[in-house]
């Protein structure tokens, strides 16, 4: 067995166990609506599990760079959440739920903007503890256009353009995929 085989195999039982740490914070997520105005974070938690999941399926070390793309994952997940929230505003709020989206009320495009900002900042922290070259970073470009371009054109009073731009992150995951690979093959 190779060294890496071997690193591989020893990390698996530990990332079978942070997969099974899932399962708690999974089943409380709907109940988050009724406890807090920002269910999108624990959503983000939850959500972006897979992360750290993976991480240590493959290795046992950085985690100063899990945790920079951890973070930056739930913060692009409150934001895009956020914007999906934007469409269930009054429902939400007839109901007696609570949003993020209810919570930012008029400073929801501003909210967005910052979560954007940070996921991005963060990733482009992650990026470059993994690639000391100054231009690494840069592989991040293309996805935060499109972030970022999101939050300019956001109706936020509109539904269906909530839900476009929403939908639209399925574009951004796969851009920030293209970032990983870039930088992860250079």
């Amino acid at each position: 067995m190779s060294n890496s085989a071997a690193v591989i195999a020893g990390a698996y039982p530990f990332a079978v166990l942070v997969a099974l740490a899932s399962l708690a914070p999974v089943a409380a997520y709907p109940f988050m609506k009724r406890i807090t105005w920002w269910p999108q974070a624990w959503l983000g938690l939850v959500f972006t599990w897979g992360a750290p999941v993976g991480w240590v399926a493959m290795r046992s070390d950085r985690l100063d760079v899990l945790a920079a793309l951890y973070a930056g994952s739930i913060f692009w997940c409150i934001g895009y959440d956020t914007i999906y929230a934007l469409q269930d505003k009054e429902d939400d709020a007839l109901v007696g739920v609570k949003s993020s989206a209810l919570a930012l009320g008029k400073h929801a495009r501003p909210g967005i903007f910052i979560c954007y900002a940070l996921a991005l900042a963060l990733w482009t922290q992650a990026i470059r503890e993994v690639r000391l070259e100054y231009y690494a970073p840069l592989a991040l470009l293309p996805v935060a256009f499109h972030l970022l371009g999101q939050v300019a054109r956001l109706k936020p009073d509109d539904g269906a353009d909530a839900l476009a731009k929403f939908r639209s992150n399925r574009f951004a995951g796969l851009l920030m995929f293209a970032a990983c690979y870039v930088v992860g093959t250079a």
